[in-house]
């Protein structure tokens, strides 16, 4: 079995749109929640919002190319063109190799509304013209980095709720592992449009403590009151070992256990602490590393009662006695949804190579589940040498990553 290894990350998040941005926000513990006002007016319960710079793509991207690209799409390009820049991957280099790129993403609800609205008013799909089929396919981010950069390695899209970013890399890990690709690029992209998150805030699973934004996702915290939507997108290049050294590329960790699992429940939004527990556990087996060995456990988290519950369950019985700190970065972030799985990767990352664990924010007083996990309140200037990161989605579905410094 090959060994796998990350030599390029890039980030397009609320807490900055560069490595070296969203490091200071990690480490200052600084949210990059705020409120979008139209959302009320629009019908939502809560107008609270991850804030996501829109990239400015005139100039890097041809114009015919950027009018298939959805806003998912547009994050993605950013931060893929941040890792290849770090990975030392360039063009040429691209067209003389094989490529491969896994995303994890959902659907688009923007274009599927606005071309349904002409529809509505005109009766005429010509009118629709050629952009929205791209933009609105679950394969968008991928189809369009494909294109954008003449990737000619493996091509395809996960969709596996909010654990679809840690999938993509859990899956691009694996080609690697057994010799079928040398280099993957993978991630995860959320858009974070008015249309977006409707269908979510109509289960009431949104925060609604819009008096204080930056208070508004407390993971773990026994007041939560839900979530806060987010995203923007991460990417990471994980390439074979020897492969990386052969071309002299920098090193920044390897990826060295991937776990999965579904929950069995006959409830579709039904979290659970045994599904968590066994992805965890997988991951662990698979990177021959115990409980003893985890430097930092980077939780999904994403403040709801339930969630937030299981999972606190789950990793008490797996590590309670440990060392392991824990936090989830979604306090700061909200949740990135398709993407989170992978920008918590790269905000592992991030923590590893700084020697720091980000705070977990907002926690006041810790529910009674959570009490034993050694929860990080404030941030911890630290070795860590070891990251377990958890992602786990509606429908049941569980993934977990373990990476480690060289």
């Amino acid at each position: 079995m090959k060994r796998v290894v990350i030599t390029g990350m890039g980030i397009w998040s609320c807490l900055g749109t560069t490595i070296e941005e969203v490091k200071d926000s990690l480490y200052n513990g600084k949210s990059g929640i705020g409120i979008e006002d139209e959302r009320l007016k629009y019908g939502y319960q809560s107008a609270l919002t991850g804030i996501v710079k829109k990239p400015v793509l005139k100039g890097l991207i041809d114009r015919h190319l950027r009018r298939g690209m959805s806003e998912e799409a547009e994050y993605a390009f950013m931060a893929s063109s941040q890792a290849f820049a770090m990975s030392g991957i360039d063009q040429d280099y691209i067209d003389s190799n094989e490529v491969g790129c896994i995303f994890g993403n959902d659907s688009s609800a923007k274009p599927v509304i606005e071309a349904a609205k002409i529809m509505d008013e005109k009766h005429d799909t010509e009118l629709l013209g050629q952009s929205f089929i791209f933009q609105a396919m679950n394969s968008t981010v991928t189809m369009n980095l494909s294109t954008i950069f003449r990737l000619r390695g493996v091509n395809f899209t996960v969709s596996a709720a909010c654990a679809s970013g840690s999938h993509s890399i859990g899956l691009a890990y694996m080609l690697i592992k057994n010799g079928l690709q040398d280099i993957v690029l993978c991630g995860g992209a959320q858009e974070t449009n008015l249309y977006s998150m409707a269908s979510f805030d109509a289960l009431g699973a949104f925060s609604k403590n819009m008096d204080d934004p930056t208070k508004a996702s407390r993971p773990f915290d026994r007041d939560r009151d839900g979530l806060v939507p987010s995203g923007g997108a991460a990417a990471l290049v994980l390439e074979d070992y020897d492969h990386a050294v052969a071309r002299g590329a920098d090193i920044l960790a390897e990826v060295v256990g991937y776990g999965f699992s579904s929950n069995g429940t006959s409830v579709i939004s039904q979290p659970s602490d045994e599904g968590c527990l066994r992805a965890m556990q997988r991951a662990m087996d698979d990177a021959g590393v115990t409980a003893d060995e985890i430097d930092y456990i980077n939780a999904h988290a994403t403040s709801t009662k339930q969630g937030d519950m299981f999972e606190a369950m789950a990793i008490d019985k797996l590590l309670r006695g440990t060392h392991a700190l824990v936090s989830s970065t979604k306090g700061m972030t909200g949740h990135e949804c398709w993407m989170a799985g992978a920008s918590e990767i790269v905000y592992s990352l991030i923590m590893m190579q700084n020697g720091f664990v980000a705070p977990n924010i907002n926690l006041e007083n810790c529910d009674e589940y959570s009490e034993h996990l050694n929860l990080a309140r404030n941030t911890v200037e630290t070795n860590v040498d070891t990251v377990l990161s958890n992602s786990f989605g509606f429908g049941g579905t569980n993934s977990a990553l373990v990476i480690k410094k060289l």
